[in-house]
């Protein structure tokens, strides 16, 4: 059994992403997002991705649409949706995240976007293959 308690573990990283647990069919990932960072728009064409905001403010924009998000929020983005999340506020914007089958390398820690993006065009985070 995996035991997180997952609002004070993703307080404590400062990391941009940290793979916390992989399994065969989810995985689950802790964020923190700088102010005036954002993850990135993306879409995941095979992958599910629910986010649950743990502190910070920012915005979530889903296939065009755009709302406001904040401690308690959760984002559901189904698979094949174009998303981004940016953070609009002074204080970093923490959340999780769980895939569903798992997106990224397990185990995987990238301090900063940039060091996430690069071990993605480098081909260095790839989730692992049953």
């Amino acid at each position: 059994m995996e035991h997180f308690t997952i609002a004070t573990v993703a307080e404590q990283s400062a990391d941009f992403r940290r793979v916390l647990w992989t399994g065969e069919h989810s995985q689950l990932v802790i964020m923190t997002i700088p102010p005036g960072g954002e993850i990135g728009e993306e879409v995941h064409e095979d992958i599910d991705q629910i986010l649950t905001f743990v502190s910070g403010t920012g915005e979530a924009v889903v296939s065009g649409q755009r709302r406001k998000v904040a401690q308690g929020d959760l984002v559901v983005v189904p698979a094949g949706r174009t998303h981004n999340f940016l953070n609009t506020g002074v204080n970093p914007l923490v959340l999780y995240t769980v895939y569903g089958p798992p997106e990224h390398a397990d185990g995987a820690v990238h301090a900063t976007k940039e060091e996430a993006d690069a071990a993605e065009e480098a081909g260095k985070d790839e989730p692992p293959t049953s």
